[in-house]
């Protein structure tokens, strides 16, 4: 690495913000996952379980579940979309090493960005329609372009490779699998709005993808894509474990040194981000999808997917399907095909319900299957996209339960900065844990959820909201059944 510029120092550690993350004592090759999918497959087998202290919420392996540990085993990887931008080269055996990522192609869209203006890379991006795939949807072009126009120097960039959304596991396999992509992706971005320096922020439960990352970094250094001659470099922060680090103010505070709590935004990070400096913050998918757009052109991408959602997205179906895995989809495909089609239905029982993009986003219903799978579409419905994680549950998890653990798991990770979140969250999860309640706590829980809705300072607070509301709107009769009057 390059030495460190005086302006991103991160400050000294301090025990109030040690304290603030909770893995640090966590035995990841023996603690049982205590994530989302996990929960609704020890529901479906009949499982006793209960939570160990501190609790892991996502282990990655969210296509075995329920998982207990690391594990070495693979999903079904395989792509549905008739470009596999992202998979190709894992489904080849070409991802891992720099030679094999060469010889498919690796590094020809970094050699043909830095031949072109920089202005011409920022207009393919924004061309093709290329959004963030990490929950928001932002487009990624115009972001970039945000950072580019800052006056400010040195400018930085952030992969943002915190997977927490429970049921997600597409950034594991890419940084483990496929991690040059990554790599590329963001130093395309370097060109693009002229960051010197680059942070991955690591997800603490993904030891592998530290091993395989590390490796990477070194081979693009040895290369000339990284240090050296070239201005800019990339470094590894690993995570201690919390999930609200996933959101990027926090994040950022966390990079930094400080106790990574929620900040209200304006200024956004393409003004004021990383120690202060113009920052492009984007996950893993959104910056390894990006060779393959340059490489082949935004019309290429934009024939891909459908209406204001483009090109290709991976998703990640929980063990309770009969063909769990990681597949690439193009945006489109109605919902039902991913369940039925793709997935293959439930392994045993009936689908009660769908949560896509991680416990803090709304429940699709199966009479509303037939709803295509794209930005607009899902939130219609209350629903979205979010990293692509798919939970299907069955009959065997109660609506009480299921409410329980998210409320449960909404109150262990907040960073407590805002009062709906840090309270209500955990007052939720004693409404729903009690045998009987009244309709006085019907009536509570519905004004917290609201304060949750208006009054939060992140989508942390903002998506335990949109997961109540769905229960309410589409699991009514089961909710009133938890309130006796």
């Amino acid at each position: 690495m390059q030495p460190h510029d005086p302006a991103c120092r991160p400050i000294a550690p301090d025990p109030e913000t040690a304290s603030f993350y909770h893995l640090e004592a966590c035995d990841l090759t023996a603690d049982p996952c205590g994530g989302t999918a996990c929960f609704v497959a020890h529901n479906s087998l009949g499982h006793e379980r209960s939570d160990p202290n501190p609790r892991v919420f996502c282990l990655g392996r969210c296509f075995e579940g329920p998982a207990v540990g690391l594990s070495n085993q693979r999903p079904t990887i395989r792509a549905f979309s008739s470009e596999a931008v992202l998979l190709g080269r894992i489904l080849q055996g070409h991802g891992g090493s720099l030679a094999a990522y060469c010889r498919s192609g690796g590094y020809e869209a970094f050699d043909r960005a830095v031949a072109e203006p920089r202005e011409q890379v920022l207009a393919t991006l924004e061309d093709s329609g290329l959004r963030g795939r990490g929950g928001a949807g932002f487009p990624t072009g115009r972001k970039w372009r945000a950072v580019a126009q800052q006056a400010a120097q040195p400018k930085y960039l952030v992969a943002n490779a915190d997977e927490g959304d429970a049921g997600a596991f597409s950034d594991r396999f890419l940084m483990e699998d496929d991690p040059h992509a990554l790599i590329e992706g963001m130093a395309i971005a370097a060109y693009a709005t002229g960051a010197t320096r680059g942070w991955i922020y690591l997800r603490h439960e993904y030891p592998a993808a530290l091993v395989s990352l590390d490796h990477a970094l070194a081979e693009a250094r040895d290369f000339g894509i990284l240090g050296g001659g070239r201005d800019f470099d990339i470094e590894v922060k690993a995570g201690r474990g919390s999930y609200i680090c996933g959101e990027e103010s926090a994040l950022l505070r966390s990079i930094e040194g400080r106790r990574p709590e929620v900040m209200a935004r304006p200024p956004y990070p393409t003004a004021h981000g990383l120690f202060g400096q113009p920052t492009v913050i984007n996950n893993v998918e959104t910056f390894a999808t990006v060779p393959w757009i340059i490489r082949n052109g935004c019309e290429a991408y934009q024939v891909l997917g459908f209406s204001s959602s483009r090109g290709t997205k991976l998703i990640s179906l929980n063990s309770l399907f009969k063909r769990p895995g990681l597949y690439e989809v193009e945006f489109g495909i109605p919902v039902r095909q991913i369940v039925e089609d793709i997935g293959g239905g439930l392994c045993n029982g009936s689908l009660k319900g769908l949560i896509i993009g991680g416990p803090l986003a709304g429940i699709i219903p199966p009479e509303l299957l037939d709803t295509r799978f794209g930005f607009e579409e899902l939130t219609a419905i209350g629903a979205g996209v979010g990293h692509g994680g798919v939970i299907a549950f069955d009959e065997g998890t109660s609506i009480r339960a299921l409410v329980r653990h998210v409320f449960s798991f909404g109150a262990d990770e907040s960073c407590g900065k805002c009062t709906p979140c840090r309270l209500g969250s955990r007052r939720i999860e004693a409404l729903f844990s009690e045998a009987t309640s009244t309709g006085s706590a019907e009536t509570e829980w519905r004004e917290i959820v609201n304060a949750l809705k208006m009054a939060s300072l992140c989508g942390h607070g903002s998506g335990l909201a949109a997961f109540a509301e769905s229960v309410m709107r589409y699991y009514g009769k089961e909710v009133e059944s938890c309130f006796t009057r």
